[in-house]
């Protein structure tokens, strides 16, 4: 989930989040870095973007905060209200993109997420901020903020950063995130220790999940083999401290106690007034005030309780698809694994039954014998690397789900209306949009475990240097008749056992056996046994009587020919009476 509680301008965990109009967030101060101002004549976006921008340009003093830590938080908005005004907000309406409010804009390499990231430029000597500001709004200049996630440009009302809405519940599951971490980190032991209490935790595995002591690490995580691949990194750190200061506006407010409740959100325009209705038209929250101004009066109106509850219904049930679909890529995660581990014995086989067959053409084959080895462990390795790339794929996309839901149970957890409806439409349509990404065949092996590589080892020696590995080009055929082992058949009492094995160099392949005895009397044949086991003991039969048995092959042409019926004796019974 931490991932869904990162900025996308700076990386780390969100500070004083704030709703874009395109429904992503950032925080507070990436958003004075990233927002940049405009010639009016370059201005390709509506000025009143944001649902209460009208509402903004009439409030008064929006566009003169005083003190340095408003016109922090007003930065980039100084020239929008040269656009407000009748007919050139008009003209800059025609000469947009869309009239939603968006603007496109190409990324560029040179700036993180392709973001326009700018210094905020001081104020010229002997001049106020205030009035800076205010000379930029004179200047014909506006202001625009891109989003770093997709690209669009958003136009600033008067009052620059303050007419985005702050996301308080996303505020509130980053400080619950901080207070957890913290906690976690000041127990971090390893995990592995013989000691009591055990050691300090040096490291932490990213894929096994598990902390390791410097003792342990070497001990049961070298850095080779299947761990060779592993990231190894710090343990979470135990710095997670919670700063002071009022309010914990950023989500790290102080970590002791859960701290106060937080008081009800008022209105944005109408600051004495709670929310009490949602508009389903502009989708936010509104106050009886904004319905009696006129503002809402002709829009569609509902109860802010009972959109709450629509909305939080909307999203469990889109939970519940991409639950269903990580579950199925948990489950696919351990498929994939054992595929690997069926690579890695196939291919040991192979290698095992090439060199046999080398070694058996004595020189002429030594140095065909390289060549193929090379062959095999090449088909290998690119099995092994589409699986692994695929586990990656899969493993990303499952943490992407995961965290996505972890982090929307969280929201469905808040009990601040208001809140949720701000950013549950976008939540929704990002849940379903992930449970789209599992498409079909997006959880099946794109390769398989078994190698379609045969070797004819009975070309004359004369023909060694055209040896090459036969591709299965054409449909299977049945497999070949089984080999019975008759050192390893026998009867005990009245039960009898068979071992059975396929003749060596068979290349077609075998996916079960079907075994049949007769009744004793010299009767039909009947199926006792279907599997994949090449050996199997039948109990109940009758004492002093002679069973025939006989075994055949099949696979997905077919079955194979019987083979040669074994005769078998069970005992008389006599010495189980004594």
């Amino acid at each position: 989930m931490e991932e869904e509680l990162k900025c996308p301008v700076c990386g780390s965990l969100f500070r004083e989040p704030i709703i874009l109009p395109c429904s992503h967030n950032v925080c507070l101060p990436c958003a004075r870095t990233i927002a940049v101002q405009t010639p009016e004549s370059e201005q390709h976006l509506p000025a009143m973007l944001h649902p209460r921008g009208p509402a903004a340009a009439a409030m008064p003093g929006a566009g003169a905060p005083s003190g340095p830590a408003s016109l922090d938080y007003e930065c980039g908005a100084g020239g929008s209200s040269g656009t407000v005004g009748g007919d050139h907000a008009d003209k800059v309406s025609l000469h947009s993109e869309t009239d939603s409010g968006y603007g496109s804009y190409t990324p560029s390499l040179k700036s993180p997420n392709g973001v326009r990231v700018l210094p905020l430029v001081p104020p010229p000597p002997g001049l106020s901020a205030a009035a800076a500001l205010a000379g930029a709004r004179g200047s014909g200049t506006s202001s625009s903020l891109t989003c770093p996630q997709c690209h669009r440009s958003a136009s600033l009302d008067p009052r620059g950063l303050r007419g985005f809405q702050r996301n308080r519940l996303l505020e509130a599951i980053v400080h619950r995130y901080q207070q957890s971490r913290a906690a976690a980190s000041a127990t971090a032991k390893c995990q592995l220790c013989d000691r009591s209490p055990p050691e300090p935790a040096a490291v932490l595995c990213e894929q096994c999940e598990v902390l390791y002591c410097s003792a342990c690490q070497v001990k049961c995580h070298p850095s080779r083999g299947p761990f060779a691949k592993h990231r190894l990194v710090p343990p979470p750190s135990q710095q997670q401290s919670a700063p002071t200061g009022a309010g914990g506006a950023c989500g790290g407010g102080g970590s002791k106690g859960p701290g106060p409740a937080r008081k009800s959100p008022t209105c944005a325009d109408h600051e004495l007034e709670n929310y009490s209705m949602y508009c389903v038209t502009c989708r936010t929250p509104v106050c009886y005030q904004c319905l009696e101004e006129g503002k809402h009066s002709k829009h569609d109106v509902k109860a802010l309780g009972a959109m709450w509850k629509q909305h939080k219904a909307q999203l469990s049930q889109a939970l519940n698809g991409i639950s269903d679909k990580a579950k199925e890529a948990k489950e696919f995660l351990v498929q994939l694994k054992n595929i690997l581990q069926q690579i890695q014995e196939n291919g040991l086989d192979y290698e095992a039954c090439l060199v046999a067959q080398c070694d058996a053409l004595v020189d002429a084959l030594t140095r065909q014998k390289a060549k193929l080895l090379t062959k095999v462990t090449k088909e290998r390795e690119h099995k092994l690397k589409v699986v692994w790339d695929q586990i990656n794929h899969c493993t990303l996309k499952l943490r992407q789900s995961t965290g996505l839901m972890e982090y929307c149970l969280e929201v469905i957890k808040e009990n601040d209306p208001s809140g949720f409806l701000q950013i549950s439409d976008a939540l929704i349509k990002r849940v379903q949009v992930s449970q789209e990404q599992w498409v079909k065949g997006a959880l099946e092996p794109k390769v398989s475990a078994e190698f379609d590589l045969t070797l004819d080892s009975e070309p004359l020696l004369q023909s060694i240097h055209q040896l090459d590995f036969i591709q299965m080009k054409f449909p299977l055929s049945v497999p070949p008749v089984p080999l019975l082992q008759l050192e390893k058949c026998c009867t005990r009492n009245n039960s009898v056992t068979l071992a059975w094995r396929m003749p060596p160099f068979s290349h077609n392949p075998v996916e079960g056996y079907i075994l049949e005895l007769d009744d004793g009397d010299g009767g039909q044949f009947r199926e006792v046994y279907v599997g994949k086991e090449t050996l199997c003991t039948i109990d109940g039969l009758h004492f002093n009587s002679t069973y025939n048995a006989r075994v055949k092959a099949f696979n997905s042409s077919g079955v194979g020919p019987y083979s040669k019926t074994v005769v078998l004796q069970t005992s008389d019974g006599e010495s189980l009476k004594k």
